[in-house]
Parts: C-alpha cells; structure tokens; sequence
C-alpha cells in the first residue's frame, strides 16, 4: 500500500501488514510517519496511489461503503460540534447509521454510561475538557457496534489519568471481541495494549512483532550515563570501548552493555581515570525505545516533549 501527494511526497512508501481478527495492533511513530495517511486510507477516506488495502474482508477502494459499515473511527483531531450536547452527538451518529430511533436512543444512552459521560450528557460538547472529548468520540464511534475500530492517536495530549482511562476502554473493547488498530507516539501506550506492534517511520513499516518479541531481539540492557560537567563526546569514546554506543537522550550517554551489570564497575572506572565525574547511573532493560533507536537510527520523542524542548531552547537563546 502507497500514498504519494503532489511533488512526489511518499507518505506512505509500501506498507504491508495483516492484522488477525481480535487483535489490538498498534501502529508506532513519530509525528510525519505516515500512521495517520495509513488510518485514512484503510478507513476510506484517501485512496492509495499503489497497492491495495482490505479491511474486515472488503476492498478499501471497490467497497468502500462496505468498509464504513464494518469500522468505528475517531480520528487524532475530532470533529464535534461545540454547540451540541454529547447526548445529541451520539444520537446524531446513531441516525447517520440507520438506526431505528428506539434503538438508536438505547445505545446513546449505554455508551454514555460505558464512557462515564452520563452527568455531562446534557452539557454542551464546547464545555468538555480534552479527555471528555476523546471519550465521547469513542463512544460515538462505536455506536453502530463495529467488529473493526480505528483510532488515530487516541491518548495524544491527554493527562496521565485521562490516558489511561482511555486504555482501560480500549482494553475491555477488545476482550469484547472488537479488533483494534490503533496509531501511537507513545512506547508505553504501544507496549501496554498491543498484541502486536508495527514501527513506521518516513512511510516505511520497519520492523513488526509482539512487544517481547521485539524487545528480544535487542536482547542487551544499555547504561545511562549522566555527568557532572560535561564532557559528553569524550565520555561517548571511552564508553564505546565496552560495548555499543547509542543516541544520546536528554544529556544522557548510553552505551548497550553485553555483559549487563557485570560491565558497569570498569565503564565507571575508565570514566573515572579519563577525568570525567558521574553524578548518575542507571542500568536499563530493553525497551520499545531500543527496538526504535535499533530499527530507525534515533528516539521516538512524542510531540509534547519535542515542543517543550522548542521552549526551552527559545528561552535559552
């Protein structure tokens, strides 16, 4: 499957993946990946300019009206009316899907409770805050009861409490028996719902696997090395005689250690008789962020982290 817009733009460059009924598949990557392009393409709402995509069976661009009866979508950037009640929300998407109004009105009023959305029901949607919003757009996504939901970076700006609200919802969907395919630019969100994982980056899906799986083949722990006073190019040389130096992460100096914690006393010593003081240390299994750095080349940074960094180096200048 391929994407390319005007100007010879691939955003997504021959992705070929299969997702099994039941699943929950989490599609991992920067902001530019192309996850949200394959979202859109897989729920209909762009076409490939290569390839060819199913979903549920049915041919994303000959069956298209089939795919949408099949899926539940929310989208990164939802699109609620701020004038309407999330009461009158659902109930509007209950009737887009041909649902007998009884029925219709039945099912609003389950998933307003599912998504603990009940006391603000009647409350306009503009008054919600950003993880009632998220929920809202859940439960009306699934509103039709869809075996296929997608979710484009559902958790994206939403406080560590909301996130995992969210998650729980996810995770009960799917015990359900909804398959789930989700976007994500959080390690943490990918290696806690996900069956399986798929690592995109520049429209190219490198690497695919469970979790452990690919956390496996990184196989070494790495060492974190923070320093009093820098020195951090020379101490990046001196740590590389004891195994596999790695990206630098926020001032740290990694290096993969075969041996693990039996490696640590002599990087200490060699960093110590070079003349470069340690004010911290810490020995770290391997992670999705490895498996990332490992198949890519650099850390996966979410985009709040990469817009604090923009403040802080703007109000250093």
């Amino acid at each position: 499957m391929e994407r390319t817009f005007s100007g010879d733009v691939r955003a997504v460059a021959g992705v070929d993946l299969e997702v099994a009924e039941g699943e929950i598949y989490a599609f991992l990557g920067p902001n530019g990946a192309g996850k949200t392009t394959t979202v859109r393409i897989l729920t209909t709402l762009l076409r490939p300019t290569g390839g060819s995509a199913r979903v549920a069976g049915f041919d994303v661009v000959a069956e298209a009206g089939k795919v949408r009866q099949t899926i539940g979508v929310a989208l990164q950037e939802a699109a609620l009316d701020p004038l309407m009640t999330g009461r009158e929300l659902i109930r509007l998407q209950a009737t887009l899907h041909g649902l007998p109004r009884d029925e219709g009105r039945r099912r609003s009023a389950a998933l307003l409770e599912r998504v603990d959305l009940v006391e603000a029901a009647d409350r306009q949607v503009g008054t919600y805050s950003g993880g009632m919003r998220r929920r809202l757009d859940l439960a009306s996504a699934l509103v039709h009861e869809p075996p296929v939901l997608f979710l484009d970076e559902p958790t994206t700006g939403l406080d560590p409490v909301s996130r995992k609200t969210i998650w729980a919802e996810v995770e009960q969907l799917n015990a359900d028996g909804t398959t789930v395919f989700l976007t994500t630019q959080y390690l943490e969100e990918a290696d806690q719902l996900a069956d399986r994982v798929g690592i995109i980056d520049f429209g190219k899906l490198v690497s695919e696997d469970t979790p452990r799986a690919l956390k496996a083949q990184i196989g070494h722990p790495h060492l974190e090395i923070r320093l009093t006073d820098g020195g951090a190019e020379r101490a990046e040389e001196v740590v590389a005689r004891f195994g596999k130096p790695l990206p630098m992460r926020d001032g740290a100096v990694l290096v993969e250690l075969e041996r693990g914690a039996g490696a640590v006393a002599p990087v200490v010593r060699a960093l110590d008789e070079a003349g470069l003081g340690v004010e911290a240390l810490d020995l770290v299994e391997p992670s999705l962020d490895d498996v990332f750095v490992a198949k890519t080349g650099h850390h996966l940074e979410p985009e709040e982290q990469q817009e604090a960094k923009s403040v802080d180096d703007s109000e250093s200048e």
